[in-house]
C-alpha cells in the first residue's frame, strides 16, 4: 500500500517539538488575524452600509468589507512566504534532516536556533532559498503538465471529466516536493544548491509513480482529518463571527476553512514531510541522474534550464560560522 512509516512520521516530528510549537503559534496567530481583519472590516462596511439609501447597504457593506480585509491579509501573507520558508519552514526540515539520519539535536529553544543556523550556514540569503524554491516548483508543474496519469489508460470519452478530477487530486498530493527536494540539498550539505537542487529533481521524476503512490495515500489522510477538523471548528467560530452580525454567515464557513488548514500546516504538513522523506530518501539510495530526464526536463521546462545556469555560473560566499558558545567569565580574586 505505501512504503512510510507513520509512526516513524510521527516520532520524528515529535523530538521537533520546539519546532512544532513555533508552527503552531505562527499559523493559528495568522488564523487568529484573518478572524480579526474580517470581523473589523465586516464592521466598518456594516457601518458605511448605513449611510447608503439601500436596504441591503449594511449587509452588502459587511460582506465587502469583510472581503477587503481578508484580501489585504492575504496580500500581506503573500509577500512574507519568503521569510516563512527561510526562518521557520526550511530550518525545521534541516532539523528533521537531522533526526532521519539519526544524529544528535539539541532540545528547546536550542533546537529553533540550530536549525536556523543551520540554513544561514547553507543558504546565507533567504533569496537564495526563496529562488530556489521558486525554480524547483516551476519545473515540477512543467513535468506534471506533461504527464497524463491516466489517460493514455482510459481513453474514453464519458470518463474524461472524471479522469481530470482523479488527476487533479494526484498533483495535489504532491504538494510537499519541494519541500522533500529542499531536504535532500539539505542532506548532501550542498555547495551549489542550484545545482543540487537540479539533481534533486532528476532524481524525483525518474521515481515519480513510486513517490506518486504514497503522495496519494498521505493526502487521503490529511486531507480527511482537515474535513474532520472544518466541521468541529464550523460551530464555534460561526458563533463568533455572528457576534459582529448574522449577515456574515459565509465568513464563519470560510474562517472555520483558513483555521482548519491552519492547524494541517502546523501538526499535519511536518508529518507528511517526514514521511515522504522516508520514501524519497530510501528510493534514491545509490541512484545518479538519468541523462534521459535530465534532456527530457531540459526540452519540457525553462525553469529546469534557468537552474542549469545559475549552478553553472554560481560563486559561493564565504561559510557562516556555527555559533560558538560565549566565553566563560574569568573566576572572581579573593579580595
Amino acid at each position: 500500500m505505501w512504503d512510510f512509516s507513520l509512526g516513524r512520521a510521527i516520532a520524528m516530528v515529535l523530538q521537533t517539538f520546539p519546532y512544532v510549537v513555533l508552527r503552531v503559534i505562527v499559523y493559528l496567530g495568522i488564523a487568529v488575524a484573518y478572524v480579526l481583519t474580517v470581523g473589523v472590516g465586516g464592521a466598518l462596511g456594516w457601518g458605511f452600509g448605513h449611510l447608503g439609501s439601500d436596504p441591503g447597504s449594511p449587509a452588502g457593506g459587511a460582506f465587502w468589507g469583510g472581503a477587503i480585509g481578508f484580501g489585504l491579509l492575504s496580500g500581506a501573507l503573500y509577500f512574507a512566504r519568503e521569510y516563512i520558508l527561510y526562518l521557520m519552514k526550511a530550518a525545521h526540515i534541516a532539523v528533521l534532516v537531522e533526526v532521519y539520519d539519526n544524529k544528535p539535536i539539541p532540545a528547546g529553544q536550542n533546537q529553533i536556533a540550530y536549525g536556523a543556523n543551520f540554513v544561514k550556514t547553507h543558504f546565507a540569503e533567504s533569496s537564495i532559498l526563496f529562488g530556489v524554491d521558486q525554480l524547483i516548483k516551476g519545473v515540477l508543474r512543467s513535468l506534471f503538465g506533461t504527464i497524463n496519469f491516466f489517460s493514455s489508460f482510459l481513453p474514453i470519452p464519458a470518463l474524461q471529466q472524471l479522469i481530470r478530477i482523479a488527476e487533479a487530486f494526484i498533483r495535489m498530493s504532491l504538494t510537499y516536493v519541494d519541500e522533500i527536494i529542499l531536504a535532500y540539498l539539505i542532506r548532501t550539505q550542498t555547495k551549489n544548491p542550484w545545482g543540487t537542487a537540479r539533481d534533486g529533481v532528476v532524481l524525483f521524476a525518474q521515481n515519480y509513480m513510486h513517490f506518486l503512490k504514497n503522495a496519494a495515500w498521505l493526502s487521503v489522510f490529511m486531507w480527511g482529518l482537515t474535513a474532520v477538523l472544518f466541521f468541529v471548528l464550523l460551530a464555534p467560530i460561526g458563533a463568533a463571527v455572528a457576534i459582529f452580525h448574522s449577515g456574515l454567515s459565509f465568513w464563519g464557513f470560510a474562517l472555520a476553512l483558513v483555521f482548519a488548514v491552519a492547524i494541517k500546516k502546523a501538526i499535519m504538513e511536518p508529518i507528511a514531510i517526514a514521511a515522504l522523506m522516508q520514501v524519497y530518501f530510501k528510493e534514491i539510495e545509490g541512484q545518479v541522474p538519468n541523462p534521459e530526464w535530465i534532456a527530457r526536463l531540459d526540452q519540457i521546462s525553462s525553469k529546469f534550464r534557468d537552474l542549469a545556469q545559475k549552478a553553472a555560473g554560481w560563486v559561493p560566499g564565504p561559510a557562516v560560522p556555527p555559533a560558538s558558545p560565549a566565553p566563560a567569565a574569568p573566576p572572581v580574586q579573593p579580595a
